[in-house]
C-alpha cells in the first residue's frame, strides 16, 4: 500500500527510486491520470540522479499537440516491488496511470486528505 496526501488540492504520493549505484532516493508525485505513462521527471532531476538514455519518443499533449521528447530508465519501488519503468520529462514530477494498472486508487479529496494506492 502506497500513501500520499493532499497538498494544493494536488494527490501526492512518494516514489522510491533505485539510483545506479543502487542508493535510493524518495520523489514527490502528483497522481496524474491523464498522463498515460509511468513517471515523468523535470530534466534537471533526470540529470542529477543519473538516469540512462534510452530513445526519443514521440508525446502527444493534451493541447493535442506533438513533441520528441528522451525518454530515461529507471528502477522504482512500486508495491514493495523492484521494477524498470520509462521516465519522460515533463515540467514537474508526475505519477500517471501505468503505475495505477492493477491498482485502487482511493483519494480523500480535500486539503490534507489522504491519498492511498492499493495493489489488486
Amino acid at each position: 500500500m502506497i500513501h500520499g496526501t493532499i497538498v494544493g488540492l494536488q494527490a501526492e504520493v512518494r516514489v522510491t527510486l533505485i539510483l545506479p549505484d543502487r542508493r535510493s532516493v524518495e520523489i514527490t508525485c502528483v497522481v496524474d491520470t491523464g498522463f498515460a505513462g509511468a513517471l515523468k521527471l523535470p530534466p534537471v532531476a533526470i540529470e542529477k540522479l543519473g538516469l540512462p538514455f534510452v530513445i526519443q519518443t514521440n508525446a502527444n499533449l493534451a493541447d493535442d499537440s506533438n513533441v520528441m521528447t528522451p525518454i530515461h530508465r529507471a528502477t522504482i519501488v512500486w508495491h514493495g516491488v523492484e521494477q524498470d519503468i520509462a521516465v519522460a520529462m515533463g515540467r514537474r514530477p508526475l505519477l500517471g496511470t501505468a503505475l495505477l494498472e492493477n491498482s485502487n486508487l482511493n483519494i480523500d479529496f480535500y486539503e490534507g486528505g489522504t491519498v492511498i494506492v492499493d495493489e489488486l
